[in-house]
């Protein structure tokens, strides 16, 4: 593992993510690296993109993509709420598309919360945005960080 530049970090999403695109800024980024440090994964985690759960006290992981790299997904979702936790975090976010599994999480001991999120868009007449292709219903995934 390896500290990561945001726009490195966003370049690798660029080019691998099968759904979402780069982030606007962060808290901190990270990436899993071969021995030839050799980039196969990052993660970037910021404040929380809900502004109810912007208590100070959360961190969100608002990417997360690898290649393919085995066990790359876990590793990086582990790190990253390890390194929450050293910058005094008390929790940890991230979200899912509704249709995905949430393995990786659950391996690195991160909970699923009840029902599901989202949905919709951001667009509206006084302030109009781009439609994202992820404006499905999402799982939201947390891990406490006591």
């Amino acid at each position: 593992m390896l500290p990561i530049s945001l726009r490195d970090a966003n370049a690798f999403v660029l080019a691998h993510h099968r759904h979402s695109g780069q982030v606007r800024g962060c808290k901190f980024c990270v990436a899993v690296v071969d021995d030839l440090e050799a980039v196969h994964g990052v993660a970037i985690v910021g404040r929380p993109v809900a502004r109810r759960l912007d208590d100070g006290k959360t961190a969100e992981v608002t990417r997360l993509c690898t290649d393919g790299i085995a066990n790359g997904c876990s590793f990086l979702y582990s790190r990253c709420a390890r390194i929450a936790k050293l910058m005094g975090y008390q929790k940890i976010i991230t979200y899912t598309l509704a249709t995905e599994n949430g393995a990786s999480l659950r391996a690195s001991g991160w909970q699923c919360a009840p029902g599901l999120r989202g949905g919709g868009n951001w667009n509206v007449p006084g302030r109009p945005r781009a439609d994202s292709r992820n404006t499905g219903p999402k799982r939201l995934y947390y891990k406490e960080l006591r």
